[in-house]
């Protein structure tokens, strides 16, 4: 995986705070936690909540054990920074981490219920079992960071969990790749939640993830 410069970085995770606003993917507060990586052992990272009006002067660099190298970060993004950081501890692959609070997927987590692997879409970023709720715990806290890296270490089909009660984490090798996977989780959520007045919706077969995988090596498609 090709490293972003830290201007790349940002030009991207501001690219990707437009993409989330326009397809609706975060709640009425505007509020988001982007990141990227720019080296083996540092990140780029939005340094408030909001991610409203985002420009290229509103991150921080910040290493992998969470100290703020570079810029200023507001305190309640200094809580959360570990969520970020322990993801790309364990997954070397990863080049970027979205946490929001997008309304279908997030419907999931307050009802504490899994998506179920039911749209084939999910599969073409590498989701290979439903994607899992995370137990509630304080944002932040050891608890709740410890459940987001037993996803990260041992599920090596999810690039993405549900935080009950409280919202959404995705994991891509890109900034855009890993909006994109949001956006498409947040779509089978909706999917799903349309298709219980049609009967419920009905998971992919077991076969499935193997066939979607020979069409994308086959075809030279990376989604």
């Amino acid at each position: 995986m090709a490293k972003l410069s830290q201007n790349q970085a940002r030009q991207q995770l501001v690219e990707v705070g437009h993409y989330l606003a326009e397809h609706g993917l975060l709640f009425r507060g505007n509020h988001a936690n982007l990141s990227a990586r720019v080296s083996d052992d540092q990140i780029i990272m939005t340094k408030g909540g909001s991610i409203e009006n985002l420009t290229m002067d509103d991150f921080a660099l910040v290493d992998l054990n969470g100290t703020v190298l570079e810029g200023d970060m507001e305190p309640t993004m200094k809580e959360i920074v570990e969520m970020h950081t322990g993801i790309y501890r364990v997954r070397e692959s990863v080049g970027s981490v979205i946490h929001t609070h997008a309304p279908h997927a997030t419907a999931f987590g307050v009802a504490q219920k899994p998506i179920p692997l039911i749209y084939e879409p999910l599969l073409r970023f590498g989701v290979s079992e439903p994607v899992p709720i995370v137990a509630w715990a304080p944002r932040g806290s050891r608890a709740s960071v410890d459940g987001i890296m037993d996803i990260a270490k041992n599920h090596p089909g999810l690039p993405a969990l549900i935080m009950a009660n409280h919202g959404v984490l995705v994991f891509s090798d890109s900034p855009m790749r890993t909006a994109s996977l949001l956006g498409t989780l947040d779509e089978a959520a909706e999917l799903y939640i349309m298709a219980q007045s049609l009967g419920g919706a009905k998971d992919l077969p077991a076969q499935a993830i193997d066939q979607v995988k020979e069409r994308m090596m086959a075809y030279g498609s990376s989604r």
